[in-house]
């Protein structure tokens, strides 16, 4: 068992008060808005295996995968830890943006690498040739937007606004089949004039304020409100018109959401865990100043309209204590555990984060590592077994892990209670 010195990085969409709160720290002012915990190459958490000064998790891995992965998830997976874990603070909208699947990330990234396109360069779309599931659950209320809203919803929205610059993509919207209608509005708001753009934004999010103001239906209002922020935040992007799109999503506290390949979406404002597999590629299609690649991107898109499905933890037969979050990935996999002592399933590499309270492992041997909140610890898959205590009505723990050679006796789900 290792615990994890892990990176924060201070992207500007970050909150400025999250995560120094969550790891009991005064804020330093400045946006902090993910944790990384994993192996990637981009912030690699570090270990001290006792050898006089920090290894990265990665150059761990790569000196025995056998021994750190399992050689069931070696043979399914290579030899790199699949999954990629985090903490995301967002004090400010995030890019809406899509992630390839793993045929396109492939393609993507070779055909770059050919092209001699350096790693990081601005108009560089794929850093790695991996897919980028993931899924987020919430610590507390979380917004966003996520997957197309049916285009007759829409329609039924926009025309509530009253924005004459908005009457093509309505027309569009009703008058062509699904897939279609979705593909050209999103085509007509990526390709505008930037003024046009600026003044559409504009003159849109006053109407959604003032919609905002007269509803009275809290559920409406806040959604509402917070497509008018993206005018604020973004006011010549076409952001706003992008996530006008998309389902907005509120999470509460323990709720999750799961985004496949093509679905496009947004985190407005929270305090989540993020759990993806070991990707950073990223196409956007606004609320950013980073590179826009408008024909790569719609090749990435998945146009259906689909509802947001928000995900309960679920209890695990033969797995005690453990809430699972089902996803149809096998990169990885999220559980959470809360009060009492509780096995941990072995075989696979897993990263135990402490969200609430206090949690300790110990391992057969007795070895301890406690964690306070923020705090987290690698597995090896070759470790003793492992006992998880988390103390105190609020501790919480929440678990990534990959589906191994042995899943199919860890999908045995039911309700929890």
């Amino acid at each position: 068992m290792d615990r994890l010195e892990n990176t924060v990085r201070p992207y500007a969409w970050g909150s400025r008060t999250a995560i120094p709160a969550l790891l009991g720290q005064e804020p330093s002012g400045e946006p902090q808005a993910e944790v990384w915990m994993g192996a990637h190459p981009g912030a690699p958490s570090g270990v001290d295996r006792g050898t006089g000064g920090t290894l990265t998790l990665d150059a761990v891995i790569a000196a025995d995968p056998q021994r750190e992965l399992g050689a069931g998830v070696v043979a399914r997976f290579g030899a790199g830890l699949p999954f990629l874990f985090k903490v995301l603070a967002a004090g400010e909208p995030l890019s809406v943006q899509v992630h390839p699947d793993l045929a396109r990330a492939r393609a993507g990234f070779a055909a770059e690498e050919a092209a001699g396109v350096p790693l990081e360069a601005r108009e560089r779309n794929y850093k790695d040739a991996n897919h980028k599931p993931e899924m987020l659950c919430a610590l507390e209320e979380f917004t966003g937007v996520c997957g197309f809203r049916a285009p007759l919803s829409t329609v039924a929205l926009l025309e509530r606004l009253g924005v004459a610059g908005l009457r093509p993509v309505i027309e569009v919207l009703r008058a062509k089949p699904e897939t279609e209608a979705l593909r050209e509005a999103l085509t007509w708001v990526l390709t505008l004039h930037p003024d046009t753009v600026a003044r559409l934004v504009g003159a849109t999010g006053h109407a959604l304020l003032r919609l905002a103001g007269e509803s009275t239906d809290a559920r409406e209002a806040l959604m509402l409100r917070d497509y008018a922020a993206l005018a604020d935040h973004y006011p010549a992007d076409p952001g706003l018109l992008s996530a006008l799109l998309l389902n907005h999503v509120v999470l509460a506290p323990g709720e999750a959401v799961y985004l496949g390949a093509g679905v496009p979406h947004a985190y407005f404002r929270g305090l989540g865990v993020e759990l993806m597999a070991n990707s950073d590629n990223v196409l956007r299609a606004g609320l950013t100043p980073k590179h826009i690649d408008v024909p790569e991107l719609l090749r990435v898109v998945d146009f259906a309209a689909t509802e947001p499905g928000v995900i309960r933890p679920r209890s695990v037969a033969g797995h005690p204590g453990e809430e699972l979050y089902p996803a149809p990935i096998d990169e990885f996999r999220l559980s959470r555990y809360r009060s009492g002592g509780w096995p941990l399933p072995t075989d696979t590499p897993q990263i135990v984060l402490c969200t609430g309270g206090r949690v300790v492992l110990t391992d057969a041997t007795g070895e301890e590592v406690p964690l306070a909140p923020g705090q987290s610890c690698f597995i090896a898959a070759d470790s003793p077994a492992v006992t998880l205590t988390a103390r105190g009505a609020d501790a919480t723990a929440f678990r990534a892990t990959v589906v191994g050679a042995q899943a199919g006796a860890c999908w045995g789900l039911s309700e929890a209670a």
